[in-house]
C-alpha cells in the first residue's frame, strides 16, 4: 500500500543518492590524493638532537617525493609522552605522524599510567633506523676506558652525575641497565633532548652520556671523548669503539629505534602510502650513507612488521623495567 510516508520516502530518495555518492566520492578522491597539503611529522624530543636531525632528513625527502611541505614539529617533554599523546589523539587522516622512538614500547611498562595506548591507538607505518649509543664523558673525566668510568663511579658512590634526553627515553634505560649491571650509583638528571644534555657534558656539568652515533664529531673534534658503545658488536661508524659488553660488562646489549606511526583508524590506503614513500626515502643512497657515518642502520619496513617490532619491544623492556625496579608517575 503505497503511503504518504511512503511517497515522500521515494520522493527524497534521488536527492538523498547523489548527495551521499558525492561525500563517497570526496573521501576515495581525498584518499587517493594524499597528500594535497602539507604533513606534519611530529618529533617528541628536543630540536636540535640526534632524533630531530633523523626526522627532518626524513621529512625533506618526503617533501621532495609528494610535492607538499613537510613540517617537522617538536613536541617534546614527560620522556616522550607529551609528543605520543599529541599524535595518538590527533585526526586520524595520514597529515599528522609521530616519529617515535623506542620510548613508545618502553612508556607502558615504565609509567604507572599513559594517556594513550601504543597499540590501541596508534597504526605502525614504517620502521626507519636502527642503532646503538655511545657513551660519552667530558675531557675532563678521568675515565680513558668504560672499566675506567665504572671503578671512578665506584669510588665515588652516589657523587657522579649521568644525563639523559628524558626520564623513559632509550637512552636512560641503556644507562639504568649499565648502572644495574655494573652495581655502580650515578645521579640521574634528566633534559628534555639531547641537544641541551650535550651542551652541559662538554664542558664537564655533567660526568656522562649515552647518546646517538651523531653526536661522534663531538667526539671527533676533541670535544669529548667517547668510552664504549652499547651494540652487540662494533660499529662501523666507530670500529675503534668497542662495545660495553667486551671491554667491561659481558651480556650487556642494548639497541634501539625509530619509526613512523600515525593515529588509529587512519585509512589503510593513506598508512601503506605513508609507508611506501618512507621506503623510497630510506632506500635512497645518500640518506643510507649519511645516517651510516652517525651509526643509523637506514631499514624501512612494512606496517605489520613495524607492528611485530613494537610488540616484542613491549614485552622486552617489560622484562627489564621489572628487573630494574623503576616505576614512574
Amino acid at each position: 500500500m503505497l503511503t504518504r510516508r511512503n511517497l515522500i520516502a521515494i520522493a527524497a530518495a534521488p536527492a538523498f543518492a547523489p548527495t551521499l555518492f558525492m561525500r563517497q566520492a570526496r573521501a576515495q578522491t581525498a584518499k587517493a590524493d594524499f597528500p594535497h597539503k602539507p604533513v606534519r611529522i611530529v618529533v617528541p624530543v628536543a630540536a636540535g638532537g640526534p632524533t630531530d636531525i633523523v626526522a627532518r632528513l626524513l621529512g625533506d625527502k618526503l617533501s621532495k617525493i609528494w610535492g607538499q611541505q613537510v613540517v617537522v614539529e617538536n613536541k617534546g617533554g614527560a620522556g616522550t609522552n607529551l609528543g605520543n599523546e599529541y599524535v595518538a589523539q590527533a585526526e586520524p587522516d595520514g597529515y599528522t605522524i609521530l616519529f617515535a622512538t623506542a620510548s613508545l614500547a618502553v612508556n607502558t611498562s615504565l609509567y604507572r599510567s599513559l594517556a594513550y595506548d601504543p597499540i590501541a591507538d596508534f597504526a605502525p607505518v614504517s620502521l626507519v633506523t636502527q642503532l646503538a649509543y655511545y657513551v660519552f664523558v667530558p675531557n675532563s673525566s678521568p675515565a680513558h676506558s668504560i672499566k675506567e668510568l665504572v671503578d671512578y663511579a665506584k669510588s665515588r658512590p652516589g657523587k657522579l652525575t649521568i644525563a639523559s634526553p628524558g626520564t623513559g627515553s632509550a637512552p636512560f634505560l641503556a644507562e639504568m641497565l649499565f648502572l644495574q649491571m655494573a652495581g655502580i650509583d650515578m645521579i640521574h638528571v634528566p633534559y628534555r633532548g639531547a641537544s641541551p644534555a650535550f651542551a652541559d657534558l662538554i664542558p664537564g656539568r655533567i660526568d656522562c652520556y649515552f647518546g646517538s652515533g651523531a653526536l661522534l664529531s663531538y667526539a671527533r673534534s676533541g670535544q669529548v671523548r667517547v668510552l664504549a658503545m652499547t651494540g652487540s658488536k662494533r660499529d662501523a661508524a666507530a670500529p675503534e669503539v668497542p662495545t660495553i659488553a667486551e671491554a667491561a660488562l659481558p651480556g650487556y646489549e642494548v639497541t634501539a629505534w625509530q619509526g613512523l606511526f600515525v593515529p588509529a583508524k587512519t585509512p589503510p590506503q593513506i598508512v601503506r602510502k605513508i609507508s611506501a614513500d618512507a621506503n623510497t626515502a630510506l632506500s635512497d643512497g645518500a640518506i643510507k650513507d649519511k645516517l651510516a657515518q652517525s651509526g643509523y642502520l637506514a631499514e624501512g619496513s612494512s606496517p605489520e612488521e613495524l607492528g611485530k617490532l613494537l610488540k616484542a619491544e613491549i614485552a622486552q623492556w617489560s622484562a627489564v623495567i621489572k628487573a630494574v625496579g623503576i616505576k614512574l608517575d
